[in-house]
């Protein structure tokens, strides 16, 4: 006679290892095409106060690059969108389909006299794996590659500067591109602070971007 041995799983614990498997498995393009918002509404780029300055940072999904530079004093505004295409005003699914040649990305606008620039480049290379090609984690293709989109000269060697010094840190070659900012365009309002929205709404906030938060000990 066989017997069977069962084992009783807490429900609690159950459905944590459902959010955490679903979790691992969404894509920021998954969730994004689960939103209902027309693409044709993209948000309006903020204005540059006077002694503002203006960087663009392309790190993987926009949403993880946004909710990270949000966090910090001096970071006046993080508008997520897209750059580096030959597409003029390119829809997301194109972007997603990688025909047009942008990456997503987030342009910032910071005050200089509290947060530096170099402090930015030290913060981006910080938030992801800049020796993946055209990836982070599951998110895959070439909008999802790593980039520094330069505004003016200063920020360009800054940049490779600080590529530089990162690769001190990174056993396998970076990947990451510095490249001079072109037009920079707005994704949908519904795209824009995603994190501080959604957080706690759906699988990839909670298996990607919060615990990218607590491990550069951002999650207040």
């Amino acid at each position: 006679m066989q017997r069977f041995i069962t084992f009783t799983l807490p429900l609690a614990l159950i459905g944590g290892i459902l959010v955490f498997l679903v979790g691992s498995q969404a894509t920021c393009s998954q969730e994004s095409m689960q939103d209902k918002q027309p693409a044709t509404l993209p948000a309006t780029l903020p204005a540059v106060p006077e002694g503002y300055e203006t960087a663009t940072f392309a790190a993987g999904c926009y949403w993880c690059v946004e909710a990270v530079y949000q966090r910090l004093d001096g970071v006046h505004a993080a508008t997520s969108g897209f750059i580096g295409g030959h597409v003029e005003n390119p829809g997301y699914e194109a972007v997603c389909n990688g025909t047009t040649g942008h990456a997503e990305a987030v342009q910032l606008i910071y005050n200089p006299k509290k947060i530096s620039y170099a402090t930015l480049l030290d913060w981006f290379w910080r938030l992801h794996d800049p020796t993946q090609l055209n990836r982070q984690g599951a998110d895959v293709g070439t909008q999802y590659r790593s980039a520094i989109f330069y505004h003016n000269e200063s920020q360009k060697k800054e940049a490779a500067a600080s590529r530089d010094k990162a690769q001190e840190s990174f056993a396998k070659p970076i990947v990451t591109e510095i490249t001079k900012a072109g037009t920079f365009y707005t994704a949908k309002v519904s795209h824009q602070d995603y994190y501080k929205i959604n957080g706690n709404k759906n699988p990839y906030c909670k298996a990607v971007i919060a615990p990218k938060l607590k491990k550069l000990k951002l999650d207040r």
